[in-house]
C-alpha cells in the first residue's frame, strides 16, 4: 500500500482523516489541541468527486462527514488523536451520531499508511478489550482515499456562529 498524504502539508507534519458524526462537532475539539496546526471540514470514503453537502446529505454519494488534521507529530502523537477521537463520539452506533443518521454519519478512521492502519487496529482493539464501551466498536478502518473540502460555510462553523460546543455529544 502506497502512502496517501495531503499534497500541501508542511514538513514535520503528518496528517489525519477521521469521521465520528457531524464535522463540525469534531472540528471543535481537534482544533484546541495542542499540536493540531490545521482542521478542515470535509467529505471521503465516496464515489463522486468534488460533491457537494446536499449530495452527501442524500446518503447516495458514499461520503462521510470527516475532519483532516494536520499536525505535529513531536507534540501530539497519531495515538493521542485517536485517543481523543474515541472519547468524543459514540463508536458502537452504526450510522448514526445523536439525532443525526446516515452513512455520511459513520464511525471511520481513514489510514494513510500502514503505521497509522496498525495504531488504529491496535486502539480499537484496546478499547474492545477493556470493555471500554457497552456494545461493540463499529468504526471502520480503511485507507484514506480522496479528501474534498466542506464549502467555506461549514468550516470553523461553530467560531463563525457563536456556538460554544456541540450538543449530540
Amino acid at each position: 500500500m502506497s502512502d496517501v498524504r495531503p499534497v500541501n502539508l508542511p514538513p514535520g507534519r503528518e496528517a489525519a482523516t477521521l469521521a465520528g458524526g457531524c464535522f463540525w462537532c469534531l472540528e471543535t475539539v481537534f482544533d484546541d489541541l495542542k499540536g493540531v496546526d490545521r482542521v478542515e471540514s470535509g467529505y471521503s470514503g465516496g464515489g463522486v468527486p468534488h460533491p457537494t453537502y446536499r449530495q452527501v446529505c442524500t446518503g447516495t454519494t458514499g461520503h462521510a462527514e470527516v475532519v483532516q488534521l494536520d499536525y505535529d507529530p513531536g507534540q501530539i502523537s497519531y495515538e493521542e488523536l485517536l485517543r481523543v477521537f474515541f472519547d468524543i463520539h459514540d463508536p458502537t452506533t452504526l450510522n448514526r451520531q445523536g439525532p443525526d443518521y446516515g452513512k455520511q454519519y459513520r464511525s471511520v478512521i481513514f489510514f494513510h499508511d500502514a503505521e497509522q492502519e496498525r495504531a488504529a487496529q491496535n486502539m480499537k482493539d484496546e478499547l474492545e478489550r477493556a470493555g471500554r464501551f457497552p456494545r461493540k466498536i463499529v468504526t471502520q478502518i480503511v485507507p484514506a482515499a480522496g479528501f474534498w473540502r466542506a464549502e467555506e460555510y461549514h468550516q470553523r462553523y461553530f467560531e463563525k456562529h457563536g456556538i460554544a460546543a456541540c450538543r449530540t455529544h
